[in-house]
């Protein structure tokens, strides 16, 4: 996964604003944030993520888990075939394709009321997903991995998240530096927005990930979570990924997986506060009624 170090100016093509500030459109599906947000179920089809890793690679297995994230309130289940943790290594497209199309087929017709996203960098393996029955496409390189995607998303119709990640999952995490953390990945995402809108990806189907953990040491992941309005207030829908990462262990001095389900949800709240449209999460009733709680105090509708 090679991405390019130098990135457009956002004046070199007027960027365009979300025509409609909390509302997202994906493939067949028109959400409204501005009253709710939503719960993103992970469903990892790898054997070496982080938190779950080899615990879903049978199909029934990850068929039956996304079923049941479904029955608990998730709206998206987020299917992926290659790990993007610290230090993981890449996967050929074909072992990707092999991990994801079992799933997807079996999904298809089986959800009721949530969609899927692929989450994915491989042009191929969004196209292969959309066809497939995916909703939306999550790029971790923010269209930047497979000089494709940019135009499979744009000519799918899918909704796209860009993500900000410094460097690439191996390396990542060696000694990160940012001037002013908050305002680069700012400039970074709007930069990647205004590329997706020149490759013809309408600004309805936008959404935006700030990429806690992704080549990020702790404090700018907390910075980031200070001001994650600055990044709301862009217009676009931001997606935020907490769930269980080890700067939460990191905090809490409690290093244990099954440690930081607490954490989760206290940032499941703290970004619903600062107007995040979607949590991404491994355990999603407790996320689901985190937000449900802090959707009604906030009574924004």
């Amino acid at each position: 996964m090679r991405l390019n170090k130098d990135v457009a100016s956002v004046n070199e093509t007027p960027l365009i604003r979300n025509p409609r500030p909390g509302f997202w459109k994906t493939k067949n599906r028109e959400w409204d944030f501005r009253c709710h947000g939503a719960v993103m179920g992970i469903l990892n089809l790898t054997a070496d993520s982080f938190s779950d890793g080899g615990a879903y690679l049978d199909p029934e297995v990850a068929l039956a888990h996304a079923l049941a994230m479904e029955a608990e309130g998730a709206q998206i289940i987020d299917v992926g075939g290659e790990s993007t943790r610290p230090g993981a290594a890449p996967v050929s497209e074909r072992e990707e394709l092999a991990r994801v199309l079992p799933v997807l087929e079996r999904l298809q017709g089986r959800l009721t009321q949530a969609v899927v996203s692929i989450d994915t960098s491989k042009a191929a393996v969004a196209r292969a997903a959309v066809e497939y029955g995916a909703e939306i496409i999550n790029d971790v390189t923010a269209l930047q991995g497979d000089p494709g995607m940019a135009r499979v998303a744009a000519e799918s119709g899918a909704g796209i998240i860009l993500m900000h990640m410094r460097g690439e999952p191996r390396t990542m995490q060696a000694a990160p530096e940012y001037g002013d953390v908050v305002s680069e990945v700012r400039d970074f995402l709007l930069q990647r927005t205004a590329a997706a809108l020149r490759s013809g990806v309408s600004p309805e189907k936008i959404a935006l990930d700030p990429g806690i953990g992704f080549g990020k040491t702790v404090e700018h992941n907390l910075t980031l979570l200070r001001h994650l309005d600055a990044l709301v207030a862009e217009g676009w829908p931001v997606v935020l990924g907490v769930s269980r990462k080890s700067f939460l262990g990191k905090i809490t001095n409690t290093m244990a997986i099954e440690d930081r389900s607490g954490p989760t949800m206290a940032l499941t709240c703290l970004g619903r506060n600062a107007g995040v449209a979607v949590v991404r999460v491994h355990e999603v009733r407790p996320n689901v009624e985190a937000l449900q709680v802090v959707d009604a105090v906030l009574a924004r509708c």
